[in-house]
């Protein structure tokens, strides 16, 4: 009996170990103060949701939306994988994005997974009709008080084009005088955001290395293989910072270990 009570309370643990670690959402803060940032913008509040690979958080994703909205945001990026191509359910996604777009103005790009799932098209017409700003090479200029900062997006290489390519057509649209953030899916290619002057990059994919080892960080991270570089937190190089959120599910792995699910919110400020 003494034995089955131990085994039972073992499995137990293990169970409540691994829901916490893929189910309590934590908000990381990070502030970014440069000269580059316009005046008007000080303060601005970006939040990062990435990754969510149509993982729930509650009844019609309560939970996170409400650590959505409790990070005040002004806006709200998106920064790919948003469903996942092992288990596609694309309403389970547009659930939380239904009511982020009530909260702040939601930007997005695509990570490979909306890409291996050939459904592109479609994702990118359900979030538009919902107010999202896609931005697929694209970009979008913010004014405030007759200053301006762009926002870029590039789609995820795995659609056939080069990250300098995609970077290019963004690029054209822009006035490079103006304060530059980008959101980009893969964390990997950060030198190539960092040779192209962008002042603050955006990006995920690499799930925080899945499994984070005490003092050392991610064990593995999809393009970048064991102990990864990019995998959390923030980066810098030259002109260049890059915020790179944990994310928030899961794919072929299914648990995140010592690894909590996380929302990103990096504020402005002008030096």
């Amino acid at each position: 009996m003494k034995k089955i009570l131990i085994l039972f309370s073992i499995i137990i643990g293990v169970y409540l170990f691994l829901y916490i670690n893929n189910h309590w959402i934590v908000i990381t803060e990070h502030i970014y103060e440069s000269e580059e940032v316009p005046k008007s913008f000080n303060g601005f509040r970006i939040v990062q949701v990435s990754d969510l690979h149509d993982a729930t958080f509650g009844i019609e994703q309560g939970k996170l939306v409400e650590k959505v909205r409790e990070s005040n945001p002004d806006i709200i990026v998106i920064t790919g994988d948003m469903i996942d191509s092992n288990r596609y359910d694309l309403q389970q996604s547009l659930n939380a994005v239904e009511q982020f777009v009530e909260i702040a103005e939601v930007y997005y790009v695509i990570g490979n997974h909306e890409v291996a799932i050939n459904e592109v098209s479609e994702i990118y017409g359900a979030l538009k009709e919902l107010g999202v700003h896609v931005l697929p090479n694209t970009s979008v200029t913010l004014e405030r008080n007759e200053e301006y900062l762009n926002i870029l997006g590039i789609e995820d290489p795995l659609n056939g084009y080069e990250t300098q390519t995609m970077l290019n057509v963004a690029k054209s649209e822009i006035n490079e005088d103006y304060f530059t953030i980008l959101l980009a899916h893969r964390s990997e290619m950060f030198y190539t955001y960092v040779v192209n002057n962008i002042d603050l990059v955006f990006s995920g994919h690499a799930h925080g290395g899945q499994v984070r080892i005490p003092f050392i960080g991610g064990l593995f991270a999809p393009s970048q293989g064991f102990f990864p570089t990019y995998t959390a937190g923030v980066y810098e190089e030259d002109e260049t910072t890059m915020a790179v959120s944990r994310g928030l599910g899961n794919s072929t792995v299914p648990f995140r270990i010592l690894n909590l699910p996380e929302i990103v919110v990096v504020e402005l400020k002008t030096k």
